[in-house]
């Protein structure tokens, strides 16, 4: 995983994760995916590079299958689907491999 995107493999660690965030006053982008998804592949360069440029901004990436507590608590049922987090609250979500969206989510 290149930029600066965390992999959450654990509920305890998404907990951990959004909360330091909206201590730090950061918002967070989450990009929920699997491995066997096409379109996640397609997108990944586009997250990473926002990683990079976005740098006030925690990115996170949840796989579906390996931290399914997580997906299931955020109501996760398409893949890929952007989440944006300020202080711990959802404030939007993306779902499908849309650049234009995920830089608009991000710049909420």
């Amino acid at each position: 995983m290149g930029g600066n995107v965390i992999v959450i493999v654990s509920k305890a660690d998404w907990d951990e994760k959004l909360a330091a965030a909206a201590k730090e006053g950061k918002g967070v982008i989450v990009d929920f995916f699997a491995t066997w998804c096409g379109p996640c592949h397609f997108i990944a360069p586009t997250f990473e590079e926002f990683s990079n440029s976005f740098t006030d901004t925690v990115f996170l990436k949840v796989d579906v299958d390996a931290a399914q507590e997580v997906a299931a608590n955020v109501g996760i049922t398409a893949m890929p689907t952007f989440h944006g987090y300020k202080n711990g609250q959802k404030v939007g979500e993306v779902v499908g491999a849309n650049k234009a969206g995920l830089e608009k989510l991000i710049e909420q």
